[in-house]
């Protein structure tokens, strides 16, 4: 009991030797590290702030905005140590030692943050925009280091590393998707003015965008009809939505116009059967 008692005072004493004697530089390292850490938020919403006034994209400023974050906040830290008395340059070594071995067991995924970075920079897509990309096709809602996060129509999020989009082959349709639709008519009907009243149509629908005109014209001769094919631009995030109307204004303008939409139609003919020769 007398030593457990003696152990605890030895404790005791060196926790209240080491305050007494530290405790003026871990109260002067913590106050540099709450504003340091201050700063770097004000520096950081400064320079996106500022990014932001030069018309950059927000992908972009937001990484440069957290990079110098991040920067602030390590230097405040090494200030904070100093403050104590540790030095630096071992604890570099170490973290140097730490992350080579971090490097080699997350390979996966330091490439997808790799990738992040490669995308931020050369800015391929920007959020905003309508890519396609391993078969997937969506309007890009985020772009992280590590990933990117895609939306449609449906609110539906997909996310896709960032490794398997760098060295790919990308489609950027903008804020808009293509909308092709296939319509046939008869032939006895006027192709001109199939077009021309599928033109006024698709004017008057709500949604497409015009700064991009309509593409209106015959496709091809089919067995039993002549199909015209319209290509529209559509916003992504309504597209369905759009494309129905579109249907039906097609439907309603060669309706009035008395433009018939044909059907297969398959004609069967019966042939006689032939009589074989009379036994004698």
């Amino acid at each position: 009991m007398e030593q457990e008692l003696e152990y605890a005072a030895t404790i005791y004493h060196t926790i209240t030797e080491f305050f007494v004697n530290y405790s003026f530089q871990i109260a002067g390292a913590l106050i540099i590290l709450a504003i340091g850490i201050w700063v770097a938020a004000r520096v950081s919403t400064a320079v996106f702030n500022l990014c932001q006034r030069h018309n950059l994209d927000v992908t972009l400023s937001q990484f440069i905005a957290n990079v110098i974050r991040l920067l602030t906040i390590a230097m405040v830290a090494i200030i904070a140590l100093n403050k104590l008395g540790i030095s630096v340059t071992p604890l570099v070594a170490a973290i140097g030692a730490v992350s080579l071995g971090a490097g080699l067991a997350l390979q996966g995924l330091l490439s997808n943050y790799g990738a992040g970075l490669n995308i931020v920079l050369t800015r391929p897509f920007v959020v905003g925009d309508t890519i396609s990309v391993q078969g997937v096709t969506g309007l890009v809602k985020e772009v992280r280091l590590g990933y990117t996060l895609l939306t449609n129509e449906d609110e539906v999020e997909i996310i896709i590393p960032n490794k398997h989009i760098v060295g790919e082959i990308i489609h950027n349709s903008r804020a808009d998707t293509l909308l092709e639709l296939h319509i046939g008519i008869a032939y006895h009907c006027d192709p001109v003015a199939a077009v021309r009243s599928l033109e006024n149509a698709i004017t008057q629908v709500a949604g497409i965008n015009t700064q991009r005109a309509p593409q209106i014209g015959i496709d091809e001769f089919a067995d039993s009809s002549i199909n015209l094919q319209v290509r529209v631009w559509i916003p992504t995030s309504h597209f369905h939505e759009v494309r129905f109307r579109a249907n039906h204004a097609i439907h309603s303008a060669l309706r009035e116009a008395g433009i018939d939409i044909p059907f297969p139609q398959r004609e069967v003919t019966l042939l006689p059967v032939s009589e074989g020769p009379k036994e004698n």
